[in-house]
């Protein structure tokens, strides 16, 4: 017995071991959730896009009597991620099987850099616990089963975050493959969700002024970052005449804050601004100005309203960080997603205050994840945004957790 248990821990003590052991537990597990609830077929923008660039080969989802218009709608990575699918298998109906089926593998390597990121901070012990928990969380499970951008998000940033964490570790020695990587990793997150803006901005300078990462270094990411993006700006500028990254701004910010707004949005125009919108010229500029009309009826209630407004930010603060019983989309509220959503919540909030007693890396993660907090609560929720903050809420658990065993276990 006692031989058993000595094999077991020399076992977990291998790095290499633990990966495959996270990697294989976290494909079974979306395995056989893939195959019960998983996506079968590509539907709504993702489906139009992608059609669109398999036929006509540009990036479309608007045709004016046979004009597609270049979109600048929805960043433009995960669109292309499922047409190197339909490159390789085909336009068939299983094509969403395909596309689930390197989620999941993408989504497994997900689990390996969490438990990467948390080992700096954390026992072996508790660093595998957590990663389990990671692995096995019900909405992080379901969303690489799902056509949409989220788990794929999820695995460049947690990336991302690995990587600004080894260059505070590495210092005026981080290496230049390591700055490389960081600018890459910039420019495919930034055209897979335009908040990711934010981010990186902040890591930057937090980089700059507390991890005493030099200006050249910084100069470097930033540059192969604007590389890294430069291909899809210039593409808009030939189309747009202008420079610009993404569209949509108004229409996000219109669904959060009209008079019939909740907590995941509303997305009913009043008469009014239905003749507005049926107003604006359909051509190329057609989303520019259409967006430019959301944003105008979005400051005009927020101008009229403030009190209304800073009321709608508040619950969806508050939703995000917990849970929004008010939501529309019930399968993602059902026993198995609720639990284990506000129990995380729960216990990371009291870490929060133990956590930011560590060093200028750990606030980093603390200071990454109330900007994703704030930046997503401005807008409309929906349930699966909640993904984006899991992994800073079990981190935060985590600690509250280490908290406790030291209290209960003095020598621990």
């Amino acid at each position: 017995m006692n031989s058993s248990k000595t094999l077991n821990l020399n076992f977990f003590n291998k790095s290499e071991h633990v990966y495959l052991f996270l990697f294989l537990l976290s494909l079974f597990s979306r395995i056989i959730i893939s195959y019960f609830f998983g996506d079968r077929v590509l539907e709504n923008e993702w489906a139009i896009l992608v059609e669109n660039l398999y036929n006509f080969k540009i990036l479309s989802m608007l045709n004016f009597d046979g004009l597609l218009v270049p979109n600048l709608w929805m960043p433009p990575f995960y669109a292309y991620f499922i047409y190197l699918h339909a490159l390789i298998f085909g336009m068939e109906e299983n094509l969403a099987n395909y596309v689930i089926t390197t989620q999941i593998i993408i989504s497994s390597f997900t689990t390996i850099i969490f438990y990467k990121i948390i080992f700096k901070f954390f026992s072996l012990n508790i660093s595998l616990f957590g990663s389990i928990l990671f692995s096995l969380f019900p909405l992080i499970v379901f969303s690489a089963c799902q056509i949409s951008s989220a788990s794929m998000y999820l695995f460049f940033l947690l990336t991302f975050i690995l990587l600004i964490l080894n260059l505070a570790s590495q210092g005026a020695d981080g290496s230049l493959k390591n700055l490389f990587l960081i600018g890459l990793l910039s420019g495919i997150l930034i055209l897979t969700r335009r908040d990711f803006i934010l981010i990186y901005f902040f890591s930057l300078s937090y980089s700059f002024l507390f991890f005493k990462i030099n200006l050249k270094k910084i100069l470097i990411i930033f540059i192969i970052t604007t590389m890294t993006i430069s291909p899809y700006i210039i593409r808009n500028y030939l189309s747009f005449d202008r420079f610009i990254v993404h569209s949509g701004f108004g229409y996000n910010l219109w669904k959060a804050y009209n008079s019939n707004a909740k907590v995941e949005g509303y997305y009913i125009q009043s008469n009014k601004l239905k003749l507005e919108i049926s107003e604006v010229k359909k051509d190329v500029f057609y989303r520019i100005n259409e967006d430019q009309v959301y944003l105008n009826d979005a400051k005009n209630f927020i101008i009229k309203n403030p009190k209304k407004a800073i009321d709608l930010f508040s619950k969806r603060l508050f939703s995000f960080f917990f849970i929004d019983f008010d939501s529309s989309q019930k399968n993602y509220y059902n026993f198995f997603h609720t639990i284990p959503n506000l129990l995380v919540s729960l216990f990371s909030l009291f870490g929060i205050i133990i956590f930011y007693k560590k060093d200028s890396k750990f606030n980093y993660l603390i200071c990454s994840f109330i900007i994703i907090l704030i930046v997503y609560s401005l807008f409309a929720l929906l349930p699966r945004y909640k993904i984006y903050i899991l992994p800073f809420q079990l981190i935060l658990s985590l600690s509250f957790f280490e908290f406790l065993l030291k209290k209960l276990n003095k020598n621990y």
